[in-house]
């Protein structure tokens, strides 16, 4: 008799538990390619074992049933798992890191100013690939003082933000829109004129806010981050509403 194999994978992101989110992230923090991460799951997922290569496959094993299979069928298999290699378009992250539980994916309820801090730190990490800034990232996200992220947690809070800006951007379309190019064709720029650029954008988002009023600062920062991007986006629509019907003023 043929053994049946069933095979339950996820669907998505919004689908994986926190520890299948800590076995992808822990596979894209080895640097493995796409359609490794893609067999791992697929193996670690559908509780599969390969026993030993038979001719020109493998005998695998599931519980106590065995079959073989071939390259072409892992290939065909692993298909499904294809979403793995994109950010997911709603955020996920993982629910508790060392009994620290995370603010929400997307932000709901976290003040303005933590907001404008975790994304200062993100453009950071982007541009210096220096890892202490994640684990700043994940002190708010996770709200503790010490702690400290190993690998797979930092793919996790990256990941995370990544997939949050894109969500924003669609959420947000009037006041996240695309940067343009820099003309040179340096993306990353230097240090200074990073640090100076999100000084500028977080100055200009508080005082869009506060219309110039100086004492509502505090009140701006301690905002929630939905209310607070809400507004800019509408004061954002004004504006090119404004522009499109006027024109620049001279």
């Amino acid at each position: 008799m043929v053994p049946v194999i069933h095979l339950n994978m996820p669907k998505s992101w919004s689908e994986l538990d926190d520890q299948q989110l800590y076995y992808v992230y822990g596979l894209i923090a080895d640097n493995l390619s796409g359609a490794q991460i893609r067999t791992l799951c697929l193996f670690r997922w559908g509780h599969l074992g390969v026993v030993c290569r038979y001719g020109d496959g493998y005998l695998i094993k599931q519980g106590k049933a065995e079959f073989y299979t071939d390259v072409e069928h892992i290939a065909a298999a692993i298909s499904s798992l294809k979403w793995l290699e994109d950010v997911s378009p709603k955020p996920v992250r993982i629910s508790v890191i060392k009994k620290h539980e995370a603010v929400d994916a997307v932000m709901n309820g976290v003040p303005f100013e933590d907001y404008l801090t975790l994304e200062n730190l993100y453009q950071g990490f982007l541009n210096t690939t220096r890892h202490d800034l994640l684990n700043e990232m994940g002190r708010l996200l996770y709200d503790g003082e010490e702690l400290m992220f190993g690998q797979a947690e930092k793919m996790n809070i990256f990941f995370w933000w990544t997939s949050l800006k894109a969500f924003f951007a669609k959420q947000f379309p009037n006041f996240f829109v695309p940067a343009s190019a820099p003309k040179d064709g340096n993306l990353l720029g230097n240090a200074k004129s990073i640090g100076a650029q999100l000084q500028e954008s977080m100055n200009a988002q508080i005082r869009a806010l506060t219309k110039g009023d100086i004492t509502k600062e505090k009140e701006v920062l301690a905002m929630d981050t939905w209310r607070a991007l809400t507004e800019l986006d509408a004061l954002a629509r004004e504006a090119e509403e404004w522009q499109r019907k006027y024109g620049k003023s001279s």
